[in-house]
């Protein structure tokens, strides 16, 4: 979809939103009362704040199921702090039985045995495969709109039932049931701009142990015979050289990573840029392409360049081509983020003007 390192980045991203996000449908009160004060929004910021604290730092062992459109994965997560040093395991229990481990040294190691293949990525250390979205950062009350609804039970506890709804068209809503004693989401939802719900997570049991042994946080897969493919950081951009900006981004999202990767066989480096709004994130994957036929490494393969819309799982991709690059832009938003940031690509001077390190922001 957006060249040899771009679609290794992509898969990636893919891999890491699906770990991360979901929500779940069952039935509960839609018809009662919301709690709607200033008091309350600021409760539910607080339930929010804890929920995230408790998913990056303590123990937990739990199976969820992990719903999107018509397609159900069993899921087993095992989240480890060991004094500040936090190591993952995230397995899927039906089909090939993927695997995804998190070490503390900021890897991430994807094992696909259907595909005989084992990827190893570089992940900014910190945060949980649960916890990274929704992840409430500054600034989220000006784009969304967080509220209590009133408390359920689930799954034998009492819940505390957080709403949290765009104020535009450029991003999704969630709900949280969070339960009252750890502050875990026992049950979330990502829901579009209509109020649909595009992804569910449910967890089934979850246990909060003191300790966790090390053979928990171990892949169970063999590795003999299997293809490893090495995410290599080719270091971070600099402003020095010529590079592709959106002139324009939606209301709120602002550029909060920058840096190049070159990808398994890739022999160009891909630049990865990363724009959020506090809670939604974009990735924009900028590849630069041959000029010519002749150009081109001998040993690479023959991709034509993508152009449009293309949907995966509960978000959107969209790539252009822009001066010579193969431009995708992707993220659980709603397909006119992605097409947005993508379609505001342009060249920005080696100097790196003002209006690329501050861009424009579309009309609300």
């Amino acid at each position: 979809m957006i060249g040899a390192a771009g679609s290794a980045a992509l898969g990636t991203a893919r891999i890491l939103y699906a770990a991360a996000i979901g929500g779940v449908l069952l039935t509960g009160s839609t018809h009662a009362a919301e709690v709607d004060s200033a008091a309350g929004a600021r409760d539910a910021r607080a339930w929010l704040e804890r929920m995230s604290q408790t998913l990056a730092t303590r123990n937990y062992i739990g199976t969820f199921f992990h719903v999107s459109g018509r397609r159900v994965e069993t899921m087993r997560i095992v989240h480890r702090d060991r004094d500040g040093r936090v190591t993952e395991r995230l397995e899927s229990l039906d089909g090939a039985g993927r695997e995804y481990l998190r070490r503390s040294d900021g890897r991430l190691i994807c094992y696909f045995p259907d595909r005989h293949t084992v990827l190893v990525a570089t992940r900014p250390s910190g945060g949980s495969f649960l916890a990274a979205l929704p992840k409430f950062g500054v600034g989220v009350d000006r784009f969304y709109r967080i509220r209590e609804l009133p408390d359920e039970r689930l799954l034998g506890h009492q819940v505390k039932v957080i709403a949290v709804d765009p104020k535009d068209q450029y991003r999704f809503g969630y709900r949280l049931w969070i339960d009252r004693r750890t502050a875990m989401p026992l049950k979330t939802e990502l829901r579009d701009t209509r109020g649909h719900v595009l992804e569910q997570i449910l967890f089934a049991s979850l246990s909060m142990p003191a300790t966790i042994p090390e053979r928990e946080v171990r892949a169970n897969l063999p590795t003999r015979g299997i293809r490893w493919i090495v995410q290599r950081p080719a270091g971070q951009t600099t402003a020095g050289a010529a590079a592709l900006r959106p002139a324009a981004l939606p209301p709120g999202f602002r550029l909060t990573v920058a840096g190049a990767q070159t990808i398994g066989a890739a022999h160009r480096p891909a630049e990865h840029l990363v724009y959020s709004d506090g809670l939604a994130t974009v990735s924009l994957f900028v590849e630069p392409r041959p000029r010519s036929p002749e150009t081109a490494p001998a040993t690479a393969p023959a991709t034509a360049p993508m152009h449009g819309l293309a949907r995966f799982d509960s978000g959107f991709a969209f790539s252009t081509v822009v001066e010579g690059h193969q431009v995708t832009a992707v993220g659980e938003v709603p397909a006119k983020t992605v097409e947005f940031i993508a379609h505001s690509v342009r060249v920005v001077d080696g100097e790196m003007t003002h209006a690329a390190l501050h861009p424009q922001v579309a009309p609300r």
